[in-house]
C-alpha cells in the first residue's frame, strides 16, 4: 500500500504541464517521492511494510516490464527504415561498451554500477536501469544512482536538443529536416518522456518520429539483457567471485520478463486488443513500473548515494557528451550512406 501510494501520487505529479515541459517521468518522481519517505521516516514501520516493499521492487518490477511491451509493436520499426533501426542497434551497443570500459577502466567504480548506467543511458533510462538490476545483480543504491544519472542528463537533453535543431537550422550539419532530427533525439535521448518533451518543443513531425525510434530502441531491451546474461556467466564479477558470491557452476540466467516482454511484442503486433484495453494495461504499467521505482527509493539510503561520490555522474557525463555529439556524426553517416 505504502509503495502504491507512492506510486500513484508521482504518476498524477507527472500529469502537470510544468512536469512534463522538464521532461519528468513519473518514474524519476516515484522514486524521489520514495527516497524522501524512506529517509525521513520509514525506518519505523520497516518490519509491517518491507514485505510488501520487496514484492514491489522484484516482482511487480518483473511484470511491469513484461507489460511494457504493449507499448511497441513490429510494426514501429519500419517507420524508421533501416537507418532509425542500424543508428538505435549501434547506439545501444556503443553506449553500453563505452560505460563499462570508462567506468571500470578510467573511474575505478564497480561493474554493476558502470553496467546499470550504461543500460539507463543507452537503451530507455530508468526502466532499462530496473530491468538490468536482476541480471547485473546490482545493490539498491546502485541502481537510485543510475536512475538518478538518467533525471539529471535525460532532464538537461529536454533543453539541449530544441537548442541544437535551431543550430541546425542554420549550420545544416544534419540534412533530412524534423524527421531526421527526430531519430537523432530518439536514438540519443534517455527517457520516453524526455524524448517527447525535446520532440514537442521542434515539432509535430520531431515528435513523432522521436517517439517511434526511441521505441524501436526500447524492444532492444530483451536481446539486450539476454546477450548481457550470457556475457555475464563468461565473465563473472572479480568482486563478487573474490567475496564468494558466485559459488556453483556459472549458468546462463535467462530472464523470463524479457522473453514475456518479446511475446508482448508480437502479440501487440497482432492488432487483437481493443485500443480500451491497450489503454487501461498500459495505465495499469506505469503504475505497477513506479510503484517499483517507490519502493526502491523506499530502501535506499541518502548516505550510501553520498559514499558513491561524484564518480557515477562523472561516467553519466561522459556518455552524455557521446550520445550528443557520437549520435550526431552516426546519424549523419547512416542517413548519408543510405541516401
Amino acid at each position: 500500500m505504502l509503495s502504491a501510494g507512492l506510486g500513484w501520487l508521482a504518476i498524477r505529479l507527472a500529469e502537470h504541464a510544468w512536469v512534463q515541459a522538464a521532461g519528468l517521468s513519473g518514474l524519476s518522481l516515484a522514486i524521489v517521492l520514495g527516497m524522501l519517505v524512506g529517509n525521513l521516516g520509514y525506518a519505523r514501520i520497516a518490519a509491517q511494510a518491507g514485505p510488501g516493499v520487496v514484492f514491489s521492487k522484484q516482482n511487480l518490477l518483473r511484470l511491469g516490464i513484461v507489460l511494457y511491451g504493449l507499448r511497441l509493436t513490429v510494426q514501429d520499426v519500419a517507420q524508421v527504415g533501416v537507418a532509425g533501426v542500424l543508428i538505435d542497434a549501434v547506439v545501444v551497443g556503443g553506449t553500453f561498451t563505452l560505460a563499462v570500459w570508462l567506468g571500470t577502466r578510467w573511474l575505478g567504480l564497480e561493474r554493476s554500477t558502470a553496467m546499470l548506467i550504461g543500460a539507463g543511458s543507452s537503451i530507455c533510462g530508468a526502466a532499462a536501469v530496473l530491468a538490468a538490476e536482476p541480471v547485473v545483480k546490482g545493490r539498491a543504491e546502485q541502481v537510485t544512482v543510475a536512475v538518478a544519472t538518467v533525471v539529471v542528463f535525460g532532464t538537461l537533453a529536454t533543453f539541449l536538443y530544441p537548442a541544437l535543431y535551431a543550430l541546425n537550422q542554420h549550420a545544416g550539419w544534419l540534412a533530412g529536416g524534423e524527421h531526421a532530427f527526430g531519430i537523432y533525439i530518439g536514438s540519443t535521448v534517455h527517457e520516453v518522456a524526455q524524448v517527447v518533451a525535446a520532440g514537442n518543443a521542434i515539432g509535430a513531425q520531431a515528435a513523432d518520429t522521436a517517439v517511434i525510434a526511441k521505441m524501436v530502441r526500447v524492444m532492444m531491451l530483451a536481446p539486450f539483457l539476454l546477450m548481457l546474461s550470457a556475457w555475464l556467466v563468461r565473465h563473472p564479477d572479480p568482486a563478487r567471485r573474490a567475496s564468494g558470491a558466485t559459488q556453483g557452476a556459472p549458468r546462463v540466467t535467462v530472464p523470463w520478463f524479457a522473453v514475456g516482454f518479446v511475446a508482448v511484442v508480437a502479440f501487440n503486433s497482432l492488432q487483437w486488443l481493443p485500443q480500451s484495453v491497450t489503454a487501461a494495461a498500459t495505465a495499469l504499467d506505469n503504475h505497477l513500473l513506479a510503484m517499483a521505482m517507490a519502493a526502491l527509493g523506499l530502501t535506499t539510503h541518502v548516505s550510501a548515494i553520498r559514499k558513491a561520490g561524484l564518480r557515477p555522474l562523472q561516467l553519466a557525463l561522459v556518455l552524455f557528451g557521446w550520445l550528443v555529439a557520437g549520435g550526431a556524426l552516426l546519424n549523419q553517416a547512416v542517413q548519408g550512406w543510405l541516401g
